[in-house]
């Protein structure tokens, strides 16, 4: 069975002529983090006339180029009744347009050299390809037409409908796993969409029209709510021309106000079980936790998310975390769990939950397991985590951030997100320098204040019975 750690990722991560434009603002200039091969340079960011942002970032160890367009726009901009819609949305964006036909956009990118493909995630949808870098210009055009001009027939959405609805089978249906943990973030969030599926509910696909995908595409793809993110072997002024030249004349259009969805305070645990053809139990527990608004945020939630970020760390990520060490290895002289984990998201337009896993090891009850995971909760809380442990894993997060470096699509995947969030481009940046003052005495107050059984829901999987 897979490890739950790896289950939320794939559940929670994502899913795959013109006139010259005004000039657009000054950019925003900052370096970049360390790179093992220091071949890339700062980051700059533009605003165009129609409201697009252009982000781009020369890293010219390979003539390759990558781009991203992004537009904000994830499951969290559905409507209940409409869940999955922002994925349909990608799909149908592979149909083509009045010039160019259904999968000639893959076709010609494969052409070119390169490869294309998309994702969608609860916050986003991004469209991204790699080129040899001096095709940049045939793809910038591709995606600029696909963008303003796309266009199905109804047939074609019927079509794509039945590979979507195979798609959940397949994902979901099939895995005990991620119907649980469906269920588990449902229970979870009340108001907030984050509590509806990226892929959709089964019963809102089978309703849902071309009329739905193409009124959330009119919506939402627009020019003020995208951005161009390109990374590789660039020139700057010229990839900026090449913006003006094939987005910048696109019309600007208004974004669509967003209405506040304030997730409710929970007061109280929320329990689920759900029965399920699996050889063992899964345990998921989930903390309503403070959310990072920026990284320059000083408030108290902000300060706070930071030092959860450290603690998760703490907990797992390494061979001698604690709950590998206290839990699976057996240090407390019994092993009561034959995987854990712990993981904290920084990155997201909605709530988040600091999340605690496991699946019991045999003759060890959920419960026993459950237990465990809030007492070394508890042990933190009271007894505190050292600087060594803190600078370990200071020490990942920087030699994460450094091995990113050696690939184009994590790049642009970063810079995207980070523009996602309303952050500039250097938030790797400013992040690590705020967790480099992250004390172990904050670490210890976040374990004691946050951790509370009003904010915490419990999702069990468990073996069904045989008929």
């Amino acid at each position: 069975m897979a490890s739950f750690a790896a289950l939320a990722a794939l559940l929670l991560a994502p899913l795959p002529s013109l006139a010259q434009a005004q000039p657009a603002p000054a950019p925003e200039q900052v370096a970049t983090a360390p790179s093992s091969a220091s071949a890339s340079s700062a980051a700059q960011q533009f605003t165009l006339a129609n409201g697009l942002t252009l982000i781009v970032l020369p890293d010219r160890r390979a003539p390759t180029a990558l781009q991203m367009l992004w537009v904000r726009a994830g499951s969290m901009d559905e409507v209940d009744g409409q869940s999955g819609l922002a994925h349909v949305v990608e799909h149908m964006l592979f149909k083509g347009t009045p010039t160019v036909p259904e999968g000639e956009i893959s076709r010609l990118v494969a052409g070119m050299g390169g490869r294309d493909n998309a994702f969608v995630s609860r916050d986003v949808t991004s469209f991204h390809q790699q080129i040899p870098a001096a095709r940049l210009p045939d793809v910038m055009r591709l995606e600029a037409d696909r963008f303003a001009h796309n266009t199905w027939p109804d047939e074609a959405f019927w079509r794509e409908m039945q590979v979507i609805k195979e798609e959940r089978r397949q994902m979901v249906e099939e895995s005990a796993q991620a119907r649980m943990f469906e269920v588990f973030m449902a229970s979870a969030w009340l108001a907030h969409p984050y509590r509806r599926p990226i892929v959709g509910w089964m019963s809102d696909l089978l309703s849902l029209q071309p009329a739905d995908a193409r009124a959330f595409y009119q919506r939402w793809y627009v020019p003020g709510n995208a951005a161009l993110v390109v990374v590789g072997d660039v020139e700057v002024a010229q990839v900026r021309a090449w913006a003006e030249r094939y987005f910048g004349a696109l019309p600007a259009r208004a974004v669509p106000e967003r209405k506040p969805q304030t997730e409710p305070e929970q007061r109280g645990t929320r329990r689920i079980e759900y029965l399920g053809r699996t050889d063992r139990p899964l345990l998921v527990m989930g903390y309503q936790v403070p959310q990072l608004a920026h990284p320059d945020a000083t408030d108290t939630a902000s300060t706070d998310a930071l030092a959860l970020l450290l603690l998760a760390g703490v907990l797992d990520g390494h061979s001698a975390s604690r709950l590998e060490r206290q839990l699976v290895q057996g240090a407390v002289g019994r092993r009561v769990a034959l995987e854990v984990s712990a993981s904290f998201g920084y990155l997201g337009r909605g709530p988040q939950l600091f999340l605690l896993s496991g699946t019991p090891a045999p003759g060890v009850s959920p419960a026993e397991l459950e237990a465990a995971l809030v007492a070394e909760i508890a042990r933190v809380a009271l007894e505190g985590v050292s600087e060594a442990e803190l600078r370990r894993v200071r020490n990942q997060w920087l030699a994460a951030e450094v091995f990113q470096r050696d690939s184009l699509f994590a790049q642009a995947r970063l810079l995207g997100s980070y523009w996602a969030q309303g952050w500039p481009v250097d938030s790797s940046e400013r992040i690590m320098q705020r967790l480099s003052a992250v004390t172990p005495q904050q670490v210890q107050a976040v374990a004691a204040r946050h951790f509370s059984p009003q904010r915490l829901t419990v999702g069990l999987l468990l073996p069904e019975q045989a008929p």
